[in-house]
């Protein structure tokens, strides 16, 4: 279950840990015997998940090398390495590339990229010291075409997808294997609170106010479909303890965004376009003159049948 090599319990270190995805894994691994370390920046959230078993909680912000290396040092005053290292911590802005503010992606990338970064290298040394894992948590995202308004989100997992690749391909001459988890779409907080970020991108912009608001409610509707925490936490288990573990594991991604990024560039921009444009003028408004047209070819097509039973 959870126990190591020689016995021990076997320890990870989760950012993000104390909710959404990191938490439900924090708490799958530490059901089975795992020692869990949930770092997190939520201390609210860090105070519920500490008193369960099994759970260290720690005060951490990734975007601050001086709290990443604090909570490196009570690690190793605590374990004398680290069987994985699981970074979950994350953040999604909404908006227009030529309208959202710098600062707001600046935080998306600190957080979600150079976050990543900092844990993996502050903790290095305690994942060689038991020849652990690093399992970083990038997105379908991170392997799909661009969307329009999650440019800052998408440019993180992208560069999270090219981060890992690099950091496996080092590691793997260490002996340290370093895995991609590329979740689809999934219940969490962060989720949750994308209507609100969408109505404050709508709310601020120049250009695409009305364009805002037709895909908050498409991107709303989309989350009804949105699967379980627990399938995350049992790829990231399977990551962490499978002999061979995959270069990654994507985990219930949307259909219909699997079936987009396998066209082409040009036809998926026009085919955007166009279930846009249907969703803002209403189907009715949309389909009423093809409709109409073929309302009359088949009127006429029955007047020629017509004219033609009538000279026989």
């Amino acid at each position: 279950m959870g126990d190591g090599a020689h016995g021990r319990p076997q320890t990870v270190f989760i950012t993000g840990g104390a909710g959404g995805l990191g938490g439900a894994t924090a708490r799958y691994l530490a059901a089975r015997g795992w020692q869990v370390f949930a770092a997190d920046v939520v201390d609210a959230a860090l105070a519920r998940i500490g008193e369960e078993p099994n759970i260290a909680p720690l005060h951490l912000d990734v975007t601050d090398a001086a709290s990443v290396a604090a909570a490196a040092r009570s690690v190793a005053k605590r374990v004398d390495g680290l069987d994985g290292v699981v970074n979950f911590a994350g953040i999604l802005a909404v908006g227009s590339m030529i309208e959202i503010p710098e600062e707001a992606l600046r935080r998306v990338l600190e957080v979600n990229v150079m976050g990543t970064f900092r844990v993996n290298k502050a903790l290095f040394p305690l994942v060689q010291a038991r020849q652990g894992r690093i399992v970083n948590i990038s997105s379908e995202t991170g392997w799909q075409s661009g969307m329009p308004f999650n440019g800052p989100y998408g440019m993180s997992k992208h560069a999270i997808e090219a981060y890992s690749d690099s950091l496996r391909r080092e590691l793997r001459f260490l002996g340290i294997p370093v895995i991609k988890i590329q979740p689809g779409p999934f219940k969490t907080e962060m989720v949750a609170g994308i209507g609100r970020q969408f109505a404050r991108a709508a709310k601020e912009s120049s250009h695409f106010g009305a364009l805002l608001r037709t895909l908050k409610g498409m991107t709303l509707a989309e989350q009804e479909k949105a699967h379980d925490p627990i399938l995350v936490a049992e790829a990231v288990h399977t990551a962490l303890t499978t002999r061979r573990p995959a270069a990654a594991y994507s985990v219930k991604p949307d259909p219909g965004r699997v079936a987009i990024n396998l066209l082409p560039d040009r036809t998926v921009d026009a085919l955007l376009e166009w279930v846009v444009g249907m969703r803002r003028a209403g189907w009715a408004a949309v389909l009423g003159p093809w409709s109409r047209r073929r309302s009359r070819r088949a009127a006429e097509s029955r007047r020629r049948r017509a004219s033609k039973a009538a000279r026989q």
